[in-house]
């Protein structure tokens, strides 16, 4: 059994051997995802009259769902949407 799948080397070498990279990159598609699911629980709720409605894609965590598609490649990124962030991790060593 993995520890972590996919494995954190390949993850790195499709972020530029950059932790602060892959920490930003899926941290904000981990969000969007979030963002996604609160709004189909939001209009699933809407539509059939009650609030309690849990939505289960995979059965995974949002971030588990953005390090797999960074794993495979299905994310792709601007590095230049991340340079602040980390700079400012870097400054924080």
């Amino acid at each position: 059994m993995d520890a972590m799948n996919p494995d954190i080397d390949e993850l790195l070498s499709k972020t530029e051997e950059n932790p602060f990279l892959l920490c930003s990159i899926a941290s904000k598609r981990a969000a969007d995802i979030n963002n996604m699911l609160h709004g189909q629980r939001l209009r699933v709720a809407d539509a059939q009259g009650f609030e309690d409605v849990t939505t289960i894609i995979s059965g995974e965590d949002p971030i588990s769902i953005a390090m797999k598609e960074i794993g495979d490649g299905t994310l792709s990124y601007d590095k230049s949407d991340f340079d602040e962030d980390i700079a400012n991790g870097n400054q924080n060593d």
